[in-house]
């Protein structure tokens, strides 16, 4: 008989979320919705009078601080419900009313930035010394800065009608990858049947029978397969948007306008592709020793998951896990311990997969509320406590900023998500190793770690390479059909996995189901981070309490500086190759020690 997944309905209360911080049921969330909607008329009476003077000024702006934090909670609400169950039409509507006003509260609002951005330049200074906004001053200078891509206020409210539309793609594959793609079941021993999902697919990629890794590869693939123009015509879709608001925004391209928000150079980027591709005869000769230890004739994709010391054991229960993840934290102190504690032990996390459910997982931080986390915890998989380590940095980094910032500058950017959560792994992988009591836990945990590295900063450097080269094309006029997608696809896979590596028929239709794809130049800040992850790691694990502040103090920034200056605040420059170089080097050095241990 066939395990199948559990309906929501069926999912105990202690392994749900609790967004009780945000709203007790739906009736409440209700309430609020009318009043928020009914706020957004307000907007029009500052409409024309943002030069009146610095009163003026700070009381709009604090009205948009006020409606935009309540709209913020609104949505998380809807989102985190519909997550849990995107077969419930409920939620579906939720969002859908929430995105509607949404759309409507930004058109309303739409008129604030050129109208200041269009005040003459002593008056916008006087604005930015004055003493009442002095809160606001961080938001006044970065605001400036978009005076070349800000446009004319009509410009800026049609751009703004457009947000509910410019979102359709991406729900479009979210429903189709999650809701209607059927993947079926697997015969995992004899007699046992599971079902087949994107939830479930990485648990089979882990199996030590390679029968069943290739039979589930295949299987999972065939519906990309049959679904490949649909998803194809989607990718286009979602990068053509992106071209289009670069122009229309008045950016050289995709690339530039997404760096711009952070004030990141394009040096970055492009050196950390550099990098990464001079590094990669390291990564072919890892792909090699998987291939010898796998003993088969040509790896292929399916080969590249499954531990290599496969007959350890890993198993752990939801407590378990935190226990673990707890006791790696130690380092950063009694206080980041116990509250992580108790948010994984309580109720921040929805913790196992169920049908309907959104595959993967994430953090959502929220101000004034739980920074919430998704899983779909398999007690099986020893990268589900990587990920929950991952989700947790997430979210205590939540905890932090929102603690520590006003509203308006609680928010951290994704270039420096990615760092607090990639240290959070990186902690727990030293944790797990300085318990080792064997040659063959240490290769197991080794082996991890490495396919760590290559997952985070080989892997997506690879995706970030794709996403450049295909928004380049979109930019060149060049079509983006399956097959051009396939070819740019096809070489990179060439590259970073070698000329040895076996390229299966449906492998190059793994760029079609990359979600962060829908999110351009999101991938990268993966790679970055867990550079400047791997070296925080270290000053914290062999400095002092400076160090350890230091990191801390970090997480408290929220937005309150640009990434990169965050980040040197922290004691590592990004804008400098050798955190990359550096991670690929210990990249390398682990290799070694694991063919040492495997031999």
């Amino acid at each position: 008989m066939a395990e199948v997944l559990i309906e929501r309905s069926q999912v105990a209360l202690e392994d749900q979320w609790d967004l009780g911080t945000l709203f007790e049921n739906d009736k409440e969330w209700e309430v609020a919705f009318e009043k928020w909607e009914g706020q957004i008329e307000t907007f029009a009476t500052f409409q024309g009078r943002l030069g009146e003077g610095a009163a003026v000024l700070k009381e709009a702006l604090d009205f948009e601080c006020s409606f935009d934090l309540q709209g913020e909670r609104l949505g998380a609400y809807a989102f985190l419900n519909s997550a849990t169950n995107q077969l419930d039409d409920r939620y579906q509507r939720l969002v859908a009313r929430f995105q509607s006003v949404a759309t409507r509260a930004a058109q309303a609002a739409s008129f604030m930035q050129p109208e200041l951005l269009s005040l003459h330049e002593e008056v916008y200074e006087g604005y930015v010394a004055a003493e009442e906004l002095a809160e606001y001053r961080l938001l006044l200078k970065r605001m400036r800065r978009y005076k070349d891509h800000t446009l004319t206020e009509n410009e800026e409210r049609l751009l703004a009608m457009q947000g509910e539309m410019a979102g359709s793609v991406g729900k479009a594959f979210r429903q189709l990858l999650d809701s209607d793609m059927k993947f079926g079941t697997l015969e995992i021993e004899e007699g046992k049947e599971v079902e087949l999902s994107n939830a479930t697919f990485s648990q089979f990629l882990y199996s030590p029978n390679r029968e069943v890794r290739k039979k589930a590869f295949h299987q999972y693939y065939q519906q990309f397969v049959d679904h490949e123009n649909t998803l194809s015509a989607m990718l286009a879709g979602s990068i053509h948007k992106d071209v289009y608001y670069a122009r229309a925004r008045n950016y050289p391209s995709a690339l530039e306008k997404s760096l711009f928000p952070d004030n990141v150079p394009m040096s970055v980027y492009d050196n950390l592709i550099k990098s990464v591709r001079t590094s990669l005869p390291a990564v072919h000769d890892y792909y090699e020793l998987r291939r010898e230890k796998l003993d088969v004739e040509k790896l292929h994709m399916y080969d590249t998951y499954v531990p290599l010391v496969s007959e350890i054991k890993q198993e752990h229960s939801w407590d378990e896990a935190v226990e673990l993840v707890v006791e790696a934290c130690a380092p950063l102190g009694k206080e980041y311990c116990q509250v992580m504690q108790q948010g994984l032990s309580g109720r921040w996390c929805d913790r196992y997969p169920n049908k309907g459910k959104q595959s993967g997982a994430f953090s959502y931080g929220v101000y004034q509320a739980d920074p919430y986390i998704m899983m779909n915890y398999k007690p099986t998989v020893l990268d589900d406590v990587f990920t929950l380590a991952h989700e947790a940095g997430h979210s205590m980094h939540s905890h932090y900023s929102c603690k520590e910032q006003p509203y308006h500058y609680c928010h951290y950017t994704i270039f420096v998500a990615e760092v607090a959560s990639t240290f959070n792994e990186e902690l727990l992988h030293h944790s797990l190793l300085s318990k080792a009591n064997d040659r063959q836990l240490e290769a197991y945990l080794l082996n991890r770690e490495i396919d760590g590295i290559r997952a985070t900063v080989v892997r997506q450097t690879m995706f970030a390479e794709f996403e450049k080269t295909v928004h380049a094309m979109a930019e060149g006029g060049e079509p983006l059909t399956v097959a051009s997608l396939k070819d740019v696809y096809r070489q990179l896979v060439v590259d970073y996995f070698g000329e040895g590596f076996a390229i299966d028929e449906e492998l190059p239709l793994e760029c079609l189901r990359i979600p962060h794809f829908y999110r351009a130049y999101y991938v990268y800040k993966y790679a970055t981070g867990m550079s400047a992850a791997i070296a925080l790691s270290q000053k914290v694990l062999n400095g002092g309490q400076a160090d350890v502040e230091d990191y801390l103090s970090f997480l408290k920034g929220g937005c309150s500086q640009y990434p990169l200056d965050l980040l040197r605040g922290a004691g590592v420059d990004m804008e400098q190759p050798q955190p990359v170089e550096t991670a690929l080097g210990y990249f390398g050095q682990l290799v070694g020690q694991l063919r040492e241990r495997l031999v």
